[in-house]
């Protein structure tokens, strides 16, 4: 007879280490694809083609960098894991293939899509992948020590794992399927991080894209990124969230248009009133049940 020991439960700490899911999409991409637009590698009206000339398939020359950030492409919510496909170059791929559901502005879906094709721009213009281009240029220089993507086996212990998937518990490796299908570095899930790095991360926000004497982006970047960009019910700023189905985590006190943030679908959230000067994390392990 084989017996199992039962699960050992341990509490979370300070410094625990979590999946960020779809926060990836501001605090990596988002801020990387404006750095890349203040230094003129990028534009944000510029047709997604002009860098990715494969993504003008089936009419989506018309799609531009600011479509992308503010959900308004008209592509669908995400890529099919049918027929099987892995690799980065397999993810873009299909990503060019795809044919539009809506002409662009004329609805809002939110879709990984979107920025799994933005965080292949920045590796286009930086010349570097997503990740080592967020870790050179915004998480090392703001002093993040445990954010990034890939984590590292040394902090295995301090990450909390998400769930129980064929058999084996997803931990220290990016939960979202597409995301680890791409090797777990992709434009909209990959990355860990701690309450503490993101708390510096708002606080970066909160003054302008500067903190401790270190500048991530220009108070024009910020200011852009953090307004409302497109026209309907659904309002979105570039890349975050500003009152939409999503905006859950804005609560009663977050007054609607004034504030922005972003949820993850492991448990991660994240809302900021830069007026209050005010933001409020939460994490937890939502699938790990």
């Amino acid at each position: 007879v084989q017996t199992c020991a039962l699960p050992i439960s341990e509490a979370a700490t300070e410094d625990t280490i979590y999946d960020a899911a779809s926060l990836t999409k501001v605090i990596a991409t988002t801020t990387a694809v404006m750095r890349l637009v203040e230094r003129g590698q990028l534009e944000l009206d510029a047709p997604v083609a002009r860098y990715l000339p494969a993504f003008a398939q089936h009419g989506k020359d018309r799609i531009t960098l600011r479509h992308l950030m503010t959900h308004m492409s008209g592509l669908r919510p995400g890529i099919p894991a049918t027929p099987p496909w892995s690799g980065t170059a397999a993810a873009i791929e299909r990503a060019c293939a795809e044919k539009p559901q809506n002409v662009p502005d004329a609805a809002f879906v939110y879709s990984d899509i979107n920025f799994i094709v933005l965080g292949e721009l920045v590796r286009i213009a930086a010349g570097r992948p997503l990740d080592v281009y967020v870790r050179e240029e915004i998480f090392g220089p703001l002093g993040l020590a445990d954010t990034g993507f890939l984590p590292p086996a040394l902090k295995l212990p301090r990450i909390a794992p998400t769930e129980r998937v064929d058999g084996r518990m997803i931990h220290g490796v990016v939960h979202d399927p597409t995301s680890r299908r791409m090797g777990g570095v992709a434009g909209h899930a990959g990355l860990f991080l701690t309450a503490a790095d993101l708390a510096r991360f708002c606080r970066m926000l909160i003054n302008g894209g500067e903190l401790d004497g270190v500048r991530i982006l220009s108070p024009a970047s910020v200011a852009a990124m953090t307004r409302v960009q497109n026209d309907g019910s659904s309002r979105r700023g570039l890349g975050w969230d500003i009152d939409t189905s999503y905006s859950g985590p804005r609560g009663r006190w977050f007054p609607a248009g004034s504030t922005f943030g972003h949820t993850g679908w492991t448990g991660t959230s994240v809302w900021i009133d830069p007026a209050a000067r005010t933001f409020v994390i939460f994490q937890i392990g939502r699938a790990h049940v």
